[in-house]
C-alpha cells in the first residue's frame, strides 16, 4: 500500500519524463529525471501524505533514490 502512495505522490511532485508505473520500486529517481528541487517537492508531499516529519538525519539524496529506499524511510518512522 506505501509504495502505491509513494508511486501516487512521485507522479504528483516529481516532474518525471518517464511513466512512473514502469519504474522499479529500486531504480534510481535521479537517474530517471527526478532534480535536487523536484525531491524537495516530493519529500514535503511524502510528509502530508504519510502525516510525518523526515528527521535532518534522513535530508539526504540516498533516503529519496528509489521507491524502495523512500519505503525504507517511511517504515522506519512509522514503526
Amino acid at each position: 500500500m506505501s509504495k502505491e502512495k509513494i508511486r501516487q505522490v512521485l507522479k504528483d511532485h516529481g516532474k518525471f519524463a518517464a511513466d512512473m508505473d514502469s519504474l522499479a520500486d529500486d531504480a534510481d529517481l535521479y537517474e530517471a529525471g527526478m532534480t535536487s528541487h523536484a525531491s524537495v517537492n516530493v519529500m514535503l508531499a511524502l510528509e502530508d501524505a504519510f502525516d510525518l516529519e523526515f528527521p535532518d538525519r534522513m535530508l539526504k539524496r540516498s533516503v529519496f533514490e528509489s521507491i524502495d529506499a523512500i519505503d525504507a524511510a517511511i517504515q522506519e518512522l512509522t514503526a
